[in-house]
């Protein structure tokens, strides 16, 4: 095939595919047993003739996920062209796969991978599954907001300097408060050291096409970044992308992917994730320079309303906060006497308005490339509103997000140990072998091989007082804890 196909954005190649094969009118004697939606009604009902008419199986005119060679693979190259990648893979497991796939590419057991504490439970995850040593950046604390900020130089040159062995080194790019540190230092730092540099992107798709946004991966230098597409993107719910720079063996890449990723890709995602790259190669630009002035107005307004703080770049320090996201609206809600989850509550329960996630200090609402000024306006109202009725003394309240770990073992160690459990209260000092996490953000409380210290105690039994989401724990109650026997 011309390359000169494969590079011109304004294709897409597996939606391209899929409608041809809609018109031809394939009789189906394979895989989905619906069979085009005629097998259940209800659900192609729900869906849509459309929606279900092309949820199909791999075959030849429409490739195939684990080893591509024709409309996958022209699709994962427009998306590498897009975002100035060496090489892009498509991902039908979320940015959980991307993050999984990405550590699994550089790391094996007893490898040392430098990345900060923040990280989502995917960058855990994936220590568990292979074996690696985490390497700890604890990152520094804003005070007033509670809130971990980014890696800074120094941490990050002492932790590769104390530790010449390690295989690479993770960054949040940005977190999800929308705090990014130096990449571009980070990145040089760790290639001088033999490292590779990882970003996970989750949060960053959109800096790939905006102007004025905070540093890319790719533009940065990385080796690899986890970019979820459905976040800012616009695809379709756990799609997203995973993008290599020039450094990295695709083909070995593709391998890691597969020992875990679905042979049966879903061509619904799939498209998603093509049609999106399609717009936003084209459209991007544009449309994220209006999701900025949308967010900076959002938090003007917010800040007039009194009481709340919607923080922006004035965090900038140059180094623990290099840049921030000014799409993503935090607003910082414990000086009007209410934990973020609970305004969270509030605004779901009483306005009928659906923010990303509230923890005990602030509220986080994701604006993108589907929202409308008047939706903005309808949330600064519901805010001052809430304000008004219910703001009390904010004596009391806890502040601080992240508490520092004491690591005792590896992950993948303490995860397979032999455990029991013990109820929760009385589990101070033991070693937890499993997941203790608010969700969102999904950034664990307590990871496998750390130990509970009487601090992290409070922090659940606060969180879980005033109405935030815990997961992790073998008990779903999240009263009892695994600990090592």
């Amino acid at each position: 095939m011309n390359n000169d196909i494969f590079l011109d954005q304004t294709r897409a190649p597996i939606y391209e595919a899929l409608e041809t094969f809609r018109q031809n009118r394939v009789v189906p004697f394979d895989v989905p047993g619906h069979k085009r939606g005629r097998g259940n009604p209800e659900l192609t009902k729900f869906l849509g003739e459309r929606c279900v008419g092309i949820d199909v199986n791999s075959m030849k005119p429409l490739d195939n996920l684990c080893h591509p060679v024709s409309v996958i693979r022209e699709a994962e190259l427009l998306a590498a062209d897009a975002f100035g990648a060496a090489d892009a893979f498509l991902m039908v497991g979320g940015t959980t796969s991307s993050v999984q796939s990405m550590v699994l590419s550089v790391c094996k057991r007893g490898d040392k991978i430098i990345l900060p504490r923040n990280v989502h439970r995917s960058v855990i995850n994936a220590l568990v599954l292979c074996g690696a040593v985490p390497v700890y950046v604890n990152p520094e604390v804003d005070q007033k907001l509670g809130i971990s900020l980014g890696m800074r130089r120094d941490q990050v040159k002492k932790a590769i300097d104390e530790n010449p062995d390690a295989v690479a080194v993770l960054v949040n790019n940005p977190t999800y408060y929308g705090i990014c540190s130096d990449l571009r230092s980070i990145v040089r730092m760790a290639h001088e050291a033999g490292m590779k540099c990882l970003a996970d992107e989750a949060h960053g798709t959109h800096f790939y096409f905006g102007a004025g946004l905070p540093i890319s991966a790719m533009e940065a230098g990385a080796d690899m970044a986890a970019v979820s597409m459905h976040k800012s993107g616009g695809s379709l719910t756990q799609s997203s992308l995973l993008l290599v720079g020039p450094g990295m063996n695709a083909g070995h890449v593709r391998q890691i992917i597969n020992l875990t990723q679905t042979t049966s890709g879903s061509y619904l995602l799939m498209s998603s994730l093509d049609i999106s790259r399609r717009n936003l190669a084209l459209r991007g630009r544009e449309v994220f320079g209006k999701v900025v002035n949308m967010a900076d107005y959002a938090r003007e307004e917010v800040n007039d309303v009194g009481g709340y703080y919607a923080f922006g770049k004035e965090l900038i320090n140059g180094d623990s906060v290099f840049d921030f996201d000014t799409t993503k609206l935090s607003i910082h809600t414990r000086d009007i006497g209410l934990a973020g989850i609970e305004v969270y509550d509030i605004l779901r329960d009483d306005y009928d308005i659906q923010i990303e996630f509230g923890d005990i200090g602030n509220i986080l609402a994701y604006l993108s490339i589907g929202d409308r000024a008047q939706e903005v306006e309808r949330l600064v109202s519901a805010l001052a509103e809430i304000r008004r009725r219910y703001q009390r003394d904010s004596t009391g309240l806890m502040s601080q997000e992240y508490i520092d770990p004491e690591v005792v073992m590896s992950p993948q160690d303490a995860f397979y140990a032999r455990h029991k459990s013990v109820p929760l209260a009385e589990s101070a000092g033991l070693v937890c072998s499993e997941f203790v996490m608010c969700y969102p953000p999904g950034i664990p409380i307590l990871a496998p091989g750390e130990r509970i210290t009487k601090d992290i105690l409070e922090y659940i039994a606060y969180a879980k007082l005033k109405g935030c989401s815990m997961t992790g724990p073998e008990d779903p109650t999240i009263n009892n804890v695994n600990v090592l026997a």
